[in-house]
């Protein structure tokens, strides 16, 4: 499963100690896995044009923007001649990387507990 998160959260749980989000990874203080991050955006409207592509509401990575052929401006992605309004973040995967060989409670459920817990 992949979640997306705001750059806007993540900055803010890294400023509150909550979590670590660098060299690609997210990490949580006490956990012993880490998050693969993907660099992502969310279509949050249409500013101009047509939404042919069905991109309001949806997220896409920096490589499927590639693929697309869209192009980033500050908050907004244009293709050709439409254009979206986006909300920067990232694809955090809910597989986690084992940063240690310690067993325990499954990942995905500690991730979904702390998002719960910290929310």
């Amino acid at each position: 499963m992949r979640l997306f998160l705001p750059q806007a959260v993540l900055e803010s749980w890294t400023m509150e100690e909550k979590a670590d989000a660098r060299n690609g990874v997210l990490a949580f203080p006490g956990h012993a896995a880490v998050y693969p991050l993907s660099p992502a955006f969310y279509f949050t409207r249409l500013l101009s044009g047509e939404d042919s592509q069905g991109l309001v509401s949806k997220v896409k990575t920096e490589a499927q923007l590639a693929a697309l052929g869209g192009e980033r401006l500050d908050d907004a992605v244009v293709f050709g001649e439409t254009a979206y309004q986006v909300d920067p973040g990232f694809i955090a995967l809910s597989h986690p990387e084992p940063a240690s060989a310690e067993q325990g409670p499954s990942e995905t459920d500690l991730l979904a507990a702390f998002l719960l817990n910290k929310l």
